[in-house]
């Protein structure tokens, strides 16, 4: 089946993070391969509790876009540069596909050769040289080897057609001349003794003995094909090294790990259907062809806390969803088959997945309940929010047994380090734990921040209002919200943007309305705030 890959939302925070680990561990032990991953950077809270419980953050994925590596290609498929132009030939054939990449002896790519490329060379090229190896011209001949003094050869090719006493006296051979020659005794003598550097003999008929030592004696190749001279001097050419019929051009490629839109895109500015692959060392990996695109090994995924495509990996409509796990209103992400979607009106989906734990009836390692308290307590506010459940509660008693943690000490740190923003920027304190609810056709971003000293905040209102409205027009957002919520005090002051006064004054159900507004009891962006926008908007 493959790796799954577990994620929580955009700007993960605790929860999201900790259910997925947890998770994918229960994944795991009923025979899936999961692997949890994050989609942003850890918050200062969620990375106290893995590092507290020695568990090793989630790798960071940008994505979960189709790559090329994803896709069905021709792995494996090319020739090394010195391989010849009939057996190039015969493997593209055989394959039934109308190019192949040529590469080097260490698989770097040297260019592409065509069936079109070929066929020209056939008509048009070079009939008068050759550069090959013996053994290609064995193969391509169909030869015999008599004598083989190098393996290299190189040279102009010429064909015994005049009388013999002609070519004796008009013609020069030497170490750069290849001859196709028939039954013609003298000018064999004539051309071992040149030292010739091949010696191709036509017809089956061999050297002498005394001919084949002087041959051997002055380094000349021969070889023997039962060919006639005119079939000989028509194949020859098919042995030639097919880097011979690269070009200067520059070689379009694309590499494994390109997304499949850019050589899409990359197709449509070319017009070319064959690219060759390049893997992450720079070597050829094989082929690809765009008219062969069908097969896509999309990357499966669970997702955990969100179920809303706004919140999620980017490219997830290229991915296949095989689970949700979630305590969030349902969004508007669709499939394309069923798949096993649990959702609840919990607190925590680390609530859903204690459950589904003793459900499948598997133990939960101590490490694991100790981050799913983290979890629970972290999205109810150590259960006090309104969206507290009996079963959250439970959860916690159950997890805290099998933990053996002082939950209520390690609540308290936990709390105190993910309020603490001292190092972080304006911006950074906004978009924390932003999310992004697409209303009508009007992008909402409801940010909030839980902390200890929300009054001293409220000192630098401006500044984050400033900040606020930057984030909201260079992202494109309708209006934008914040909530600074004070776990001490169980209450939220609320900073906006330009257009959401009215909308947060109806919602709020108050005449009057203004920057840092405190509101009691509001704790609950999923309960209390989200499901009144959405009403007024």
């Amino acid at each position: 089946m493959g790796k799954t890959y577990i994620f929580g939302h955009k700007n993960p925070d605790t929860d999201s993070v900790t259910s997925a680990i947890a998770l994918s561990y229960l994944k795991n032990k009923q025979g899936l391969d999961c692997v949890p991953v994050v989609l942003d950077n850890i918050n200062s809270e969620t990375e106290f509790v893995l590092n507290y419980f020695g568990i090793k953050t989630p790798e960071y994925i940008n994505d979960v876009k189709l790559k090329i590596e994803d896709i069905e290609y021709y792995k494996d498929y090319y020739v090394t540069e010195k391989v010849s132009v009939l057996k190039t030939y015969e493997i593209i054939k055989e394959r039934n596909i109308t190019a192949i990449p040529v590469i080097a002896e260490n698989k770097k790519l040297l260019g592409l050769v065509t069936l079109k490329t070929i066929a020209n060379e056939l008509i048009k090229g070079n009939f008068n040289t050759i550069e090959t190896s013996y053994n290609n011209l064995l193969e391509t001949l169909d030869a015999k080897e008599i004598c083989n003094s190098e393996e290299e050869i190189k040279g102009n090719i010429l064909v015994a057609t005049y009388r013999s006493q002609t070519i004796i006296t008009n013609i020069e051979m030497d170490r750069n001349t290849v001859l196709i020659v028939g039954d013609r005794s003298q000018v064999i003598d004539y051309a071992i003794q040149s030292k010739v550097g091949l010696l191709i003999l036509t017809g089956g008929k061999t050297l002498t003995e005394e001919q084949k030592q002087m041959a051997i004696k002055n380094n000349v190749n021969v070889m023997l094909t039962q060919y006639d001279s005119f079939y000989t001097a028509k194949l020859i050419n098919l042995s030639a090294y097919i880097k011979v019929l690269l070009n200067d051009a520059r070689i379009e490629s694309i590499r494994k790990s390109d997304y499949l839109d850019t050589l899409l895109d990359k197709s449509g500015k070319k017009g070319y259907n064959n690219y060759p692959v390049i893997n992450e060392r720079g070597k050829c990996d094989g082929l690809i062809r765009i008219t062969d695109i069908k097969k896509k090994n999309k990357k499966k995924v669970i997702l955990v806390d969100h179920n809303e495509l706004e919140q999620s990996a980017i490219g997830l409509e290229e991915a296949e969803i095989i689970e949700i796990v979630d305590h969030h209103k349902i969004g508007d992400l669709t499939t394309s088959k069923p798949i096993n979607f649990r959702n609840m009106g919990v607190g925590s989906t680390n609530t859903i997945v204690y459950m589904m734990y003793k459900e499948a009836r598997t133990e939960i390692p101590k490490k694991i309940a100790g981050i799913m308290i983290a979890g629970i307590m972290s999205d109810t506010l150590n259960l006090t929010s309104p969206t507290t459940t009996e079963y959250d509660k439970e959860a916690v008693e159950s997890l805290t047994e099998i933990s053996g943690i002082n939950t209520e000490e390690f609540v308290m740190q936990m709390f105190r380090k993910g309020t603490d923003i001292s190092s972080k920027t304006t911006e950074e304190i906004v978009t924390s734990d932003l999310k992004i609810f697409q209303i009508d056709n009007r992008k909402v971003g409801v940010a909030q921040v839980f902390t200890l000293e929300a009054e001293k905040l409220l000192e630098d209102k401006e500044k984050y209002i400033e900040a606020m409205e930057k984030i909201r027009e260079v992202r494109g957002y309708s209006m934008l919200i914040l909530y600074l919520t004070d776990i001490v005090r169980k209450g939220s002051y609320v900073l906006y943007t330009e257009g959401a006064k009215d909308i947060l004054k109806d919602a709020m159900d108050i005449d009057r309305i203004h920057q840092g507004i405190y509101r009691k009891g509001i704790l609950s962006r999923k309960k209390q705030i989200i499901p009144k926008l959405m009403k007024m908007i």
